[in-house]
């Protein structure tokens, strides 16, 4: 039970992410990228400090480490971060909802991509309605679903630079930071002494952006803590708490509209999820057929 509460405890604090950056729309999406990834190293530093993993945590990034595939993962989970964080700020949190549904099914296609990986039919048949979910808002909405396309895409790509990677997910990410904190720090100095940025407003400013750590450090924590104690289909179905809650938040909180494009495309993607998940719950119980 302290595996599903810690899960179910990560994607919650990741699906009301929204309610948080939606409150700071007034700092520009790159400075609050910048403070979270500054905060987010501090709270990696003291924790990785308490645990005694520093060293771990510099060869990673060293010569002996993977320090490429590190600085790849940096770009493209920033990029990820820099998107959702627009998109809340600009009324899309909708789309990025949308995004992270389809996530999955994107990894399943960029995992054939590289790896070769087969297709299971529920698989197809979930990509075929995702890809139908994407025809219809193009179609529709005169344009596709950038947003929605670009998080679900930077977010597979950082999967796949990241598998295989012998590092856990607490100290990779901790090394991501550590990457990208100089820019980081050197964006929020430029700021500072051209009479700009959080720092110039208040103390109570600064102090409010400092808690954007806690949708990095804090979930990683938590789901580091389940992925060790929970089969890999009951990660992956609750994970969906995540987009369910971002879609919640975007229609009740953020009341942005739902038109009928929205109306025929979620249930085409909600679909392509079930069966995905079906799919899931289907792989894991061969696996431990095979186990036993």
């Amino acid at each position: 039970m302290r595996g599903v509460a810690a899960i179910v405890s990560a994607c919650t604090i990741w699906g009301l992410s929204g309610l948080y950056f939606g409150r700071i729309r007034q700092v520009p999406a790159v400075e609050v990228l910048a403070h979270r990834v500054v905060w987010s190293l501090l709270f990696f530093l003291i924790l990785f400090a308490i645990q005694g993993r520093l060293r771990p945590l510099l060869a990673l990034v060293g010569r002996g480490g993977a320090p490429r595939r590190i600085a790849l993962a940096s770009l493209a989970i920033s990029s990820n971060w820099l998107g959702y964080v627009w998109a809340v700020q600009n009324g899309h949190a909708t789309e990025a909802s949308l995004g992270y549904y389809i996530f999955p099914l994107v990894a399943v296609v960029l995992g054939y991509i590289a790896f070769g990986e087969r297709f299971s039919r529920l698989q197809m048949l979930a990509i075929a309605l995702a890809l139908s979910a994407v025809a219809v808002l193009t179609v529709w909405l005169g344009q596709p679903p950038w947003i929605s396309l670009f998080l679900a895409g930077t977010f597979g790509i950082y999967g796949l630079i990241k598998k295989g990677m012998a590092a856990g997910p607490v100290l990779s990410v901790g090394a991501e930071t550590l990457l990208l904190a100089p820019l980081a720090l050197g964006w929020l100095l430029w700021l500072h002494v051209n009479g700009g940025g959080a720092f110039r407003d208040s103390a109570g400013a600064v102090g409010y952006l400092m808690l954007s750590a806690g949708f990095t450090g804090v979930p990683l924590v938590l789901f580091s803590y389940a992925s060790r104690r929970l089969r890999y289909a009951t990660l992956g179905l609750v994970q969906y708490l995540n987009p369910t809650l971002q879609f919640t938040v975007a229609m009740l909180y953020f009341a942005e509209p739902f038109g009928r494009a929205h109306a025929v495309a979620f249930p085409l993607i909600w679909a392509g999820v079930a069966l995905y998940c079906l799919d899931l719950w289907r792989q894991e119980r061969l696996r431990s057929a095979a186990r036993s």
